[in-house]
């Protein structure tokens, strides 16, 4: 497809024609050539890459990755970055492009935060495009073999899919240098690693900003971009600075509100103001017409977050938004510079460092539609030499000195790279990332702490010293419900295993500010209940009245869930401890499939509509309640918690919407298995192991206490592979269908005619010892017996075997190359348990 063809298909995909730099990056994406970094002033079209690289894909899907990971920093831009990509995939429904949706397919879109919580699109069907777009630390931490939110069971297959055969585009890398350090570490370390089958396999990495910290293999305008009457425009937009000096750091907030309503209250524009600290934030939102306000911060509720983008007054500011009959503000700090489409009149901001203030320039006037856009800036008259965030402070002051007025991205460009870099943030400590702490994070089925194994986390972000330490809260009706005795019948860690918190539900402040609210609360109800929720899951119970007694100490860096009838919310999302009115549990709210049918609900026994709310859906809890004891006639209530099956994420290993007999299970795995090679350049050799993994990975589940254990009374054939929804297993033990199976296959034919390929074996073997997610390194000692069908003896050299195959196996084929075999597996059975062909049933 010659760029002809690409300008084309550029246009009808986006509404837009390509700028030159943009056809010059589908040349190389064709060709297999991915540069290291693109470093493009904003409002020129770096999310573009997307579209750019579905039509590679398209025109050579032997050189592109089938999937596109997009990570940005900010979460407030994951849903909207998300809805842009929507709109190109409903594009690709136009007549005009019939043709390249027949190559492309099946596009699958997931989202690894907010509303649209991950619909496992990406991750049910491996040989489907995929774009993925999540925060870094969900999108790293998943890379990482150390997924937030997700259980080990699914760990591996989310790191094989999104380490192989996966474009990873970095968006605004400078704010995340300690990520994308590491992203490049885990891409130059595949490098001595075998690929699958070749270099395409590998993980590929591209960096992009408005504000880069270094250089390399580098796209940026060239001449005939500048040449481009748009891009003219774009660069050169009216951005006049003024700058103001404060005299005074606590009336900072009041003289900024009072400048941005004196100046532009009868003008009818769309001010933004950005203020580098929350409290200064809220105190000018406080100062601004309520009703033409909004605040975003990053101390919102996931909810009010993502709703936020559909509020009258957020919608003024998207790019070419219709006129406003009066003035509206909004009111940011950091959350709103970075990746955020929008486009203000005017800006009124404090100082921060250059990086941060190229955001914030770049947010107003985008698109250079406007003559008259002012900037103005408050900034301290003194800084304190000795204090490296001021010293870099002062020289970001110098800098827009040197820019004489002019905030164009033209004029930025214009400053010397070292210079700008000297006034960026402070960089964090930056983790090395060494040989045994990747192998240390692969060995995913250790639960308990490893001595060698940290948490990721630092070495997604580095180590900050200037950041103040962190705390998330959440409501949730089980902190209330599960009291006294149930508290050891239904353990909260437990329940949060089953049902963890959602981004939806969740809001961040400083631990100080957060303990100042939970205090203003425990006031009022001291002995309500909380949970405690550490950073290794781990959960203390306590109440509000102990919090506030503790002090921050005990909640920094924590997880802090409230019952709702706690309150504490205000009605915009913020943390309020004024506010008594109790809060909404929104767990299950806004998590919706395809079909915007809810994918996970919890629902008392004795609701009406019980039958019509769990339909179609699998059983994943229930908790039983004692009656009222002074009441003879009462009877206990039950909570049922149901979610929606789905391929991809969910182990299902015994439960199912309905019964599934062994034969048809294995049928569907077989076809899913099938499908998804069919459509890799996998080898000969590959695609046969995975086929005999899939036939016999469930041999195992022919077992009498296997089957009984899932409501098979009389075990004989037809076998059960699945037990219905309300059926609840029981009686089973430690035993393991996996391990059963490994024993089974030594006695196979098929298996053994491959005597003389060792490796493939070996690999069949570990496939299907992992496909529930043990076997990384191994299996817990109670999980490796199988009397009677196989001697102690048989059982336990299969056990001690089990490590050392897999430390061979990730040797041969890779860290991240094992867990995507594993995941072919692994997502063809999830498949076939989330959506079973057509059968006979039990």
């Amino acid at each position: 497809m010659e760029n002809r063809g690409f300008d084309t298909l550029y246009l009808q995909l986006t509404g837009n024609p390509p700028f030159p730099w943009q056809g010059a990056l589908y040349g190389r994406f064709v060709k297999g050539d991915f540069p290291m970094s693109i470093d493009l002033p904003t409002g020129l079209g770096k999310t573009a890459v997307i579209p750019i690289w579905l039509i590679a894909l398209a025109a050579a899907p032997d050189c592109v990755p089938r999937r596109l990971a997009y990570v940005v920093n900010r979460r407030t831009v994951v849903d909207q970055t998300t809805r842009e990509v929507e709109e190109i995939r409903a594009n690709l429904n136009r007549p005009e492009l019939a043709k390249l949706k027949d190559k492309i397919g099946s596009l699958a879109i997931s989202t690894l935060r907010g509303q649209f919580a991950d619909n496992r699109e990406w991750s049910a069907d491996p040989s489907r495009p995929a774009i993925v777009i999540g925060t870094v630390d969900m999108i790293g931490s998943r890379l990482l073999f150390s997924g937030y939110g997700a259980g080990f069971r699914t760990r591996p297959l989310y790191a094989g899919l999104l380490g192989q055969d996966t474009l990873l585009v970095h968006d605004e890398a400078h704010l995340e240098p300690a990520f994308q350090q590491l992203i490049e570490r885990i891409r130059d370390e595949q490098k001595n690693e075998p690929a699958l089958p070749g270099e395409r396999f590998h993980l590929r990495v591209l960096e992009m900003s408005a504000t880069p910290r270094g250089t390399g293999d580098t796209i940026r305008l060239q001449d005939a971009d500048l040449a481009n009457t748009e891009v003219k425009q774009r660069i050169g937009a009216k951005k006049v600075i003024q700058l103001t000096p404060n005299n005074d750091p606590k009336k900072l907030a009041d003289q900024m509100a009072e400048l941005a309503r004196g100046r532009f209250e009868q003008t009818a524009r769309a001010v933004l103001i950005f203020a580098r600290r929350v409290e200064d934030a809220e105190k000018i939102a406080k100062k601004l017409p309520q009703d033409r306000t909004r605040l975003l911060t990053g101390t919102l509720r996931g909810l009010e977050r993502d709703q936020l983008v559909e509020h009258p007054v957020f919608k003024r500011f998207l790019p070419r938004a219709e006129a406003c009959e009066q003035t509206v503000y909004l009111v940011c700090t950091s959350a709103g510079e970075v990746g955020v489409n929008i486009s203000a009149d005017h800006l009124v901001c404090d100082l921060s460092t250059f990086d941060s203030m190229a955001q914030r320039l770049g947010r107003v006037n985008r698109f250079g539609l406007r003559a008259d856009t002012e900037v103005h800036i408050f900034h301290p008259k003194e800084f304190d030499e000795k204090n490296e965030l001021d010293e870099r402070l002062r020289r970001s002051l110098d800098l827009l000195r040197d820019l004489k007025g002019d905030g164009s991205p033209k004029a930025i460009s214009r400053l010397k790279l070292e210079d700008r870099v000297a006034a960026f943030a402070p960089p964090p400590t930056i983790l090395y990332t060494s040989d045994i702490l990747l192998d240390a994070w692969t060995m995913t089925s250790i639960h308990d702490e490893l001595p060698g194994r940290p948490k990721v986390e630092p070495y997604l972000h580095g180590i900050q010293d200037l950041e103040l330490p962190q705390t998330y809260v959440a409501w949730r009706e089980e902190v209330g419900q599960i009291r006294g005795d149930l508290l050891k019948a239904y353990p909260p860690q437990d329940l949060l295993d089953y049902y963890p918190l959602k981004p939806q539900e969740l809001l961040r402040d400083r631990s100080d500010r957060v303990l100042n609210h939970l205090a203003q609360l425990a006031t009022r109800r001291p002995a309500e209940p909380a949970w405690i929720v550490d950073v290794d899951g781990g959960v203390v119970v306590t109440t509000l009245g102990q919090i506030a007694r503790d002090g921050k100490e005990g909640i920094q860096n924590r997880t802090i869930v409230l019952s709702p009838d706690s309150g504490g919310l205000s009605g915009d999302g913020m943390l309020d401890g004024g506010d008594d009115a109790p809060v909404a549990d929104v767990s299950d709210r806004g998590l919706l499939d395809d079909s915007a049918r809810q994918r996970r609900i919890r629902v008392w026994n004795d609701d009406p509509d019980f039958d019509l709310k769990t339909s179609g859906m699998r059983l994943i809890r229930r908790i039983d309640f004692s009656p009222d004891d002074d009441d003879e006639d009462a009877e206990g209530r039950s909570w049922y918690w149901f979610e929606r099956p789905a391929g991809g994420d969910s182990d299902g290993s015994m439960s199912a919407i309905d019964p599934i007999l062994w034969d048809d299970h294995t049928r569907d795995v077989v076809a899913n298995v099938k499908r998804f090679t069919n459509t890799l350049p996998l080898s000969a050799d590959l695609k046969n192991a995975l086929l005999i993994a899939a036939r016999f990975h469930d041999f195992g589940k022919k077992r009498d206490h296997w089957q009984r254990s899932i409501g098979n009374p009389n075990p004989a054939p037809p076998w059960y592979a699945k037990s219905g929804k309300d059926w609840r297993p029981r009686g089973l033990g430690s035993y393991r269908h996996e391990f059963g199976s490994l024993l089974d296959i030594l006695e196979q034919d098929d298996f053994k005619k491959l005597a003389n390929k060792p490796e493939l074996q070996e690999l069949i073997l570990h496939l299907i010892g992992a496909h529930h997610g043990f076997a990384r390194p191994y299996f817990p000692p109670e999980c490796t017996v199988d009397s009677p069908a196989h001697s102690t003896a048989v059982a336990d050299a299969m056990a001690r075997e089990i490590p050392r195959r897999f430390g061979r196996l990730q040797r041969r084929y890779g860290r991240w190359g094992l867990a995507y075999l594993e995941g072919l597996l692994r997502t063809a059975d999830y498949e076939a348990s989330a959506h079973p062909a057509a059968s006979e049933g039990v």
